[in-house]
């Protein structure tokens, strides 16, 4: 066993060693590369007396240090029987599959088609009380209509070339959309008008989705806010869509991939740009104005 010398802290690299969309998620890396680092400087051995012992190309250790090379969850148990911290094995583990769900492709998540993960994401929307959710692209998940649904599932499913699983995914899809009828969550909704004007399915399915839209603003529970097009002067950039759940995690549909936020710094970054755009928005009489007038543009 070759010792090793003291070593000092290295500061964590954080996002700026990182391509990833969330530096969160970079951040959760290099956690994770830090307490294995720890646990072998704990055991005193070198990086390289570590690789030897492992059977591992010796600049495999230095690269998960780094967190520029995620380990498997083999890695770590065998770098744990290495270190003789078998013991730490379990939390490692599951630190690694919270890292591995922080980002994820959306060719993994939907490689058996769109259903599963429509199912996936029930529990998460029936235990969050309180909805956040700002969408510049098309209409929130949860106030579709089925027709709406379909023509925007059937287009993700021919651009990702994902197994057609459409109708089901959509009948998954209105299912969870029990919550907005459950009145112990509560919807504060907001949409630039360009979601009212892209024609998605259609006139008939946008004419469709458009008044539904009118009957759930109707809802106590609801809130739905529409930033105009001649607002003047923006107070904030558009952004890509996101969900706040709570206040404790964001969910960010990227075009790779899904982002999950939990690090309350970032959270409170989501939570700001809520505010600021709702500064922006029209409420009630105002907003159901810019909704009819662009139910009257399909004409």
């Amino acid at each position: 066993m070759t010792i090793a010398p003291p070593e000092r802290p290295r500061p964590s690299r954080g996002a700026a060693a990182t391509t990833s969309p969330s530096s969160s998620v970079q951040a959760a890396r290099q956690a994770l590369a830090d307490r294995l680092r720890e646990i072998r400087v704990d055991a005193g051995l070198t990086a390289k007396a570590l690789a030897a012992a492992a059977a591992w190309d010796r600049t495999k250790v230095s690269k998960i240090e780094h967190a520029s090379r995620p380990p498997s969850a083999d890695d770590i148990r065998r770098w744990c029987a290495v270190c003789q911290a078998e013991d730490q094995v379990p939390d490692l583990v599951a630190s690694l599959r919270t890292v591995e769900g922080a980002y994820v492709e959306w060719r993994r998540l939907q490689r058996t088609g769109l259903r599963r993960l429509q199912e996936s994401r029930v529990p998460l929307y029936e235990r969050t009380r309180s909805f956040r959710v700002y969408c510049s692209q098309v209409v929130p998940g949860l106030f579709q209509t089925p027709a709406y649904a379909g023509a925007l599932l059937s287009a993700i499913t021919t651009f990702h070339g994902t197994p057609n699983d459409v109708e089901e995914a959509v009948a998954a899809r209105m299912s969870r959309s029990h919550v907005v009828r459950d009145g112990a969550h509560r919807f504060a909704v907001l949409v630039e008008e360009s979601v009212l004007r892209y024609q998605v399915g259609g006139p008939d399915t946008m004419a469709g989705q458009l008044h539904h839209l009118l009957d759930v603003m109707a809802l106590p529970s609801v809130s739905l806010g529409v930033i105009p097009f001649d607002h003047g002067g923006r107070r904030m950039w558009t952004l890509e869509g996101f969900n706040i759940f709570d206040s404790v995690q964001v969910s960010v549909e990227l075009l790779s991939a899904a982002v999950t936020v939990t690090t309350p710094g970032e959270v409170d970054l989501y939570v700001k740009a809520f505010t600021e755009l709702s500064a922006m928005a029209v409420f009630g009489t105002a907003a159901r104005a810019l909704i009819t007038s662009a139910i009257d543009a399909l004409d």
